[in-house]
């Protein structure tokens, strides 16, 4: 499918892999929306871009927003913290709780406050992350998410047919969500060591599995792996 003049709508569009993604929407000649929760963070990257930029609350879009963008083909939904590992043993209920009101609740809300505005032929691209298949300790808040967008995205996709719903599935991409430092750096290098193609993901690698879901016409219910072969090792 050629997305040239089609309208994207990217929640969580302003770093990171959302950022990427936009970009790469652009470049193929998408009209592109990013929406984020940061009044400055959503202006400067719609001003890189050249998109237009919203500021909304991400964990309950409201319909508002949708109604403000009004008829659009495709929406993909980034949006996430910066990740935070912690053991079951000092883990805060109230804190998994507000992650999966980002992650999950909020692609949940997306979806349903956008599904008035979607245009036939359109399609959903979710977020979900290897955690799923291969947590390790201190990730299991971090791993159910994952488990639940991707059942999330395997029903919507039967209940909203025939709009197309998928989602990808990043292993460890260089990205803000993982904050910086030592720990980060050696987290890259462990990850690079221990996979097959002996590097982390860039989110340019990412954002491409998101565009060809998008683009392509005959997928849905899919849960598109981008990890390196991280999940063979």
């Amino acid at each position: 499918m050629n997305i040239a003049k089609q309208r994207v709508v990217v929640v969580g569009g302003t770093s990171g892999i959302g950022y990427a993604t936009a970009a790469a929407a652009v470049e193929q000649g998408a009209e592109v929306v990013v929406v984020s929760r940061t009044e400055q963070r959503v202006r400067d990257a719609a001003e890189r871009l050249g998109a237009t930029g919203l500021t909304a609350d991400l964990t309950n879009p409201p319909t508002g927003l949708f109604d403000e963008i009004g008829p659009f083909d495709h929406l993909v939904y980034t949006a996430g913290e910066q990740l935070s590992l912690t053991p079951i043993a000092s883990m805060e209920v109230a804190r998994a709780r507000e992650f999966f009101g980002l992650r999950y609740f909020g692609a949940l809300a997306a979806v349903r406050a956008a599904l008035p505005h979607l245009r036939a032929g359109g399609s959903i691209t979710l977020t979900t992350g290897t955690a799923a298949d291969r947590p390790s300790p201190g990730w299991a808040v971090a791993s159910s998410i994952c488990g639940a967008v991707e059942a999330l995205t395997r029903a919507l996709a039967v209940e909203l047919a025939p709009l197309r719903v998928n989602a990808v599935k990043p292993g460890v991409t260089r990205s803000p969500l993982w904050g910086s430092g030592e720990g980060v750096d050696r987290l890259y290098a462990d990850t690079a060591a221990a996979v097959p193609l002996r590097r982390v993901g860039e989110v340019t690698d990412v954002a491409d599995a998101y565009l060809y879901l998008i683009g392509q016409t005959f997928t849905t219910g899919t849960i598109l792996t981008v990890d390196g072969g991280a999940l063979l090792a």
